[in-house]
């Protein structure tokens, strides 16, 4: 009995036992498939995935090696994938894409490229315009020598005359665009003495079409009043009184009687000789202005505007610039050389069936000093809406305004009124004595005004009225070429 207690008890103890082993080991094994499916799940999930992959990989269309035609040139529908990145916040705050401005748009001529955001940047003063962006089209650029002022502008018009537009260029003093204007199937007209050239600025000039024969008379005559009293004040360097205004029309009307292409010998000679002058008032009158008009044709001027024309402007050109480059250097004799070149081209400048036009002023110090430069000037800007024309001034720096007129004079203010009606001002590198005027005339911000010193050549800031950009420049080794002065100018030493 002893005996088969003790087996039972021991049965007890054992049965126990095992029972939890073998619960245990079938816990493993239901962790175990549990593992493994979950393992198979995603080995799963993960083939499913390539297959996917490989299925949009296969569907994917990419762009053809010889482009797609018609609106969807240079595109491709395939979407822009990126690989995930993680940095800081304080990397990130300097890459986030929305603190780089997008541009002017696409639609334009290219300039280079957009240094902060890396982009092109494309500019065009008449598209902008018909977007609302400006509300002019007219341009100022300022530069230091050598900071590539020239180069930019000598590019943008003649990347537009792809675009259909022409270049016209009153006064050259320096001769920069006569090699450019016959680069692109133009013309340039040298004038100087000894040369055979010869402008009448007493043409009746380019006809636009549509107007009527009334019209193109007294047009005419008052484009031909107006030079004639702008040549007078140049040379008189002071304003005409009314006795002179009399003087003036008075020869006009004879000379007009009895030729049908007046000429300036015979202004002249009918204000120092007039006729029909019994009391000799008349003579008296016009005295001042009759020598003042005769330094042209005997004096200084001889040979270049005392004559019928030799040439024909041809307003179909894509470019026509008039290079002084071979006259003396002499203000005043410069200043009276740009007023009668300017008079001869501004009839089919102010067509307005001419088409989209730039007209450049290079050297613009020299056209701001004298009087009745710079009312031609603001006429032409005011009117440059109306007339398709995008005027271009370059200088040095934007105090050479100061320089014009004395504080509160009329001319002084002629000169801000074209800087206010530039809503595309182009800055290039300045010296640190000129970051205050600069500063004060643009509105420049503080931080565009510390930049303008360290902007390399062919770096310029772009301001318009909302926005500003700072744009490198890019040229084509033909470009370069055939646009940079300087190198041209270390050959010749």
């Amino acid at each position: 009995m002893s005996g088969d207690r003790e087996k039972l008890h021991s049965a007890v103890l054992v049965a126990p036992a095992k029972e939890r082993r073998r619960l245990r080991k079938q816990r493993r094994q239901a962790a175990a498939e549990l593992v493994a499916a979950q393992r198979e799940r995603e080995r799963a999930e993960a083939r499913a995935k390539r297959e996917r992959e490989r299925a949009e990989r296969r569907a994917t269309r990419y762009l053809p090696a010889a482009g797609e035609p018609g609106p969807a040139t240079l595109r491709t529908p395939g979407r822009f994938r990126l690989p995930k990145h993680q940095d800081t916040s304080a990397m990130l705050s300097g890459a986030y894409p929305f603190l780089a401005e997008g541009g002017l748009g696409s639609h334009g001529v290219f300039i280079g490229q957009d240094l902060y955001s890396g982009g092109s940047f494309v500019y065009d003063p008449w598209v902008l315009y018909a977007n609302g962006v400006i509300t002019a089209p007219n341009v100022v650029v300022a530069g230091i020598v050598g900071s590539g002022k020239s180069s930019l502008a000598k590019s943008l018009y003649t990347r537009s005359l792809g675009f259909g537009r022409r270049v016209y260029i009153p006064s050259d003093p320096k001769g920069e665009h006569t090699a450019v204007a016959e680069a692109v199937g133009g013309r340039a007209i040298k004038l100087g003495h000894g040369l055979p050239s010869r402008l009448n600025p007493l043409d009746e000039g380019y006809r636009p079409a549509g107007m009527s024969d009334e019209q193109w008379t007294a047009t005419v005559v008052s484009r031909r009043r107006d030079l004639i009293g702008a040549l007078t004040e140049t040379v008189l360097a002071r304003p005409m009184s009314p006795l002179e205004h009399t003087a003036i029309d008075t020869a006009l009307a004879a000379t007009m009687r009895g030729n049908s292409v007046p000429i300036l010998p015979m202004i002249v000679d009918h204000l120092l000789d007039p006729a029909g002058d019994e009391d000799g008032r008349l003579r008296e009158d016009g005295r001042m202005v009759g020598h003042a008009l005769r330094r042209l044709v005997a004096g200084d001027l001889a040979g270049l505007f005392d004559g019928p024309s030799t040439e024909v402007f041809d307003p179909s050109l894509p470019m026509i610039s008039l290079d002084l480059s071979q006259v003396t250097e002499n203000s005043t004799l410069i200043s009276a050389l740009m007023t009668c070149s300017s008079a001869w081209m501004e009839a089919a400048l102010l067509d307005p069936a001419g088409g989209q036009r730039w007209c450049i002023y290079d050297e613009a110090w020299r056209l701001m000093s004298q009087p009745a430069l710079l009312r031609r000037m603001d006429a032409h800007w005011r009117l440059a809406r109306a007339y398709g024309i995008a005027n271009a001034m370059i200088f040095h720096k934007v105090s050479d305004l100061d320089n014009v007129g004395d504080q509160g004079s009329a001319m002084r203010g002629l000169a801000n009124s074209l800087l206010a009606n530039a809503e595309t001002r182009i800055i290039y590198r300045q010296e640190s004595d000129q970051l205050g005027p600069t500063s004060a005339a643009l509105g420049l911000t503080g931080t565009e005004q510390a930049l303008l010193p360290t902007l390399g050549v062919g770096q310029g800031l772009w301001k318009f009225k909302g926005s500003s950009y700072v744009v490198q420049h890019q040229l084509h080794p033909a470009e370069n070429r055939l646009f940079d002065t300087s190198s041209r100018a270390a050959a010749r030493s």
